[in-house]
């Protein structure tokens, strides 16, 4: 067995989930590099991180220690919060909720590490997936000097699928829940929970939603629609229906309501950022509801140009939470913008929900610019209808001029309408 030579330890501090990868990589750890695994679990909401269980767990797999902790509130207020404010959402629709679990994960790992003078961490992310770059720049973010050894990556990993590790568990009697038949990849957190593997990796076929917890199906929603109202102060959410919750009870509660009505189901092909294509199912209930929410209250009380740019920004920043760049400048730099900009996004919003749609159903704002006189189609003194005449000889002004300098040579495609002469 290779000994480490580091001089600070021969401790490895091992992001650890109790799943099937990390449960199989704790004995290999120890087996391949003859070293000390310290595990590390964060509670992010995933409903079955149990700390008693966990530890018992990986100090039975090998580990010589195994830390637990409670970032649910952290999670939530400090990475999930602004990325909603941002209304960032990867390729348009997803909403990011493995991306920014992972920077804040491998952070405290990072402080384990200083704490325990590991000389390297491990995680169980792929070589073919996105989490192992949001592990790896997190890590280089904090200290660079720190070994990482990723296991999927490794010269002397022996295994090659999903159910090389399921042998392997089983031969060294190492408990899972995981099984050849329902082959699942799972990640879960508070905001949301994500499906990979089995049937989905062949995306002609239709899943038939037997991997769901947190949602119902279209088919099994109320045949009754429901009401929810949600209130945001500067951009945060503060209140459901109109009683004030901190931020880890909100989210539980919107994810109860978005998952009995359908909502927030998502099954998408995306791109992952080595180049490659994945699909995914991803149940986010609770968090597509706060989407659609802060976007309703946004329309209300973001002037055009801002809404312009915060809309560019968006895609921008979503780009970066994905690519695991967290704790990079050009994030935080966004985040300023974006916290400007929500200084005028307080007010309440009331979604109806009906199998899966989200409708809105009311919006109110103190910062509201919309104005019902102006708004409307009768005459005000702010508003003198006439003046529009003016306006648009200027707006089209470069059109009027290249149409008269080109005369019938425009690139105006008519298509195959054809003009009947009555």
């Amino acid at each position: 067995m290779a000994k480490s030579t580091n001089k600070k330890s021969n401790k490895v501090v091992l992001a650890y989930s109790g799943g099937l990868d990390t449960s199989v990589i704790i004995p290999w750890l120890k087996e391949t590099y003859g070293c000390e695994v310290i595990a590390f679990a964060a509670d992010l909401g995933q409903g079955d991180c149990d700390p008693v269980a966990l530890k018992k767990k990986a100090i039975a797999t090998g580990a010589s220690k195994c830390y637990v902790m409670d970032l649910r509130k952290e999670f939530l207020e400090d990475y999930v919060w602004p990325t909603v404010r941002a209304g960032a959402k990867y390729e348009g629709t997803y909403l990011l909720g493995t991306s920014f679990a992972r920077p804040l994960i491998a952070k405290y790992q990072m402080l384990i590490a200083q704490k325990e003078n590991a000389y390297a961490v491990s995680h169980g992310a792929t070589g073919k997936g996105n989490d192992q770059v949001r592990f790896e720049l997190t890590y280089a973010a904090i200290d660079p000097s720190i070994k990482v050894i990723a296991p999927w990556k490794d010269p002397k990993w022996q295994f090659h699928s999903r159910e090389d590790l399921i042998d392997y568990a089983t031969s060294h009697k190492i408990p899972i829940t995981i099984t050849k038949k329902k082959i699942y990849s799972e990640d879960g957190n508070l905001w949301h929970l994500s499906h990979e593997g089995g049937i989905l990796e062949e995306p002609a076929k239709e899943h038939q939603y037997d991997m769901l917890k947190l949602s119902n199906t279209y088919e099994k929603a109320p045949n009754k629609a429901a009401h929810v109202t949600i209130s945001f102060d500067k951009g945060t959410p503060v209140a459901i229906d109109g009683k004030k919750m901190d931020a880890v009870s909100l989210l539980e509660k919107l994810n109860k309501i978005g998952g009995e009505n359908a909502c927030g189901l998502l099954d998408i092909v995306e791109d992952r950022l080595v180049g490659l294509k994945s699909r995914g199912v991803y149940e986010t209930p609770g968090g597509t509801l706060l989407y659609k929410a802060h976007e309703c209250l946004e329309q209300l009380v973001l002037d055009k140009e801002t809404m312009f740019e915060k809309q560019k920004l968006s895609m921008v920043y979503a780009n970066l939470v994905y690519n695991g760049e967290w704790f990079t400048p050009v994030r935080q730099a966004i985040d300023a913008f974006v916290n400007e900009t929500q200084k005028v996004v307080t007010g309440e919003v009331t979604l109806k929900l009906y199998k899966g749609n989200i409708i809105p159903a009311g919006i109110k704002s103190p910062f509201s610019l919309y104005d019902m006189d102006l708004g409307g189609f009768s005459d005000v003194d702010m508003y003198d209808q006439k003046d529009a005449t003016g306006f648009i000889r200027c707006f089209g002004l470069p059109l009027k001029t290249r149409a008269l300098l080109l005369g019938k040579k425009t690139n105006v495609d008519f298509g195959s309408t054809k003009i009947i002469n009555e």
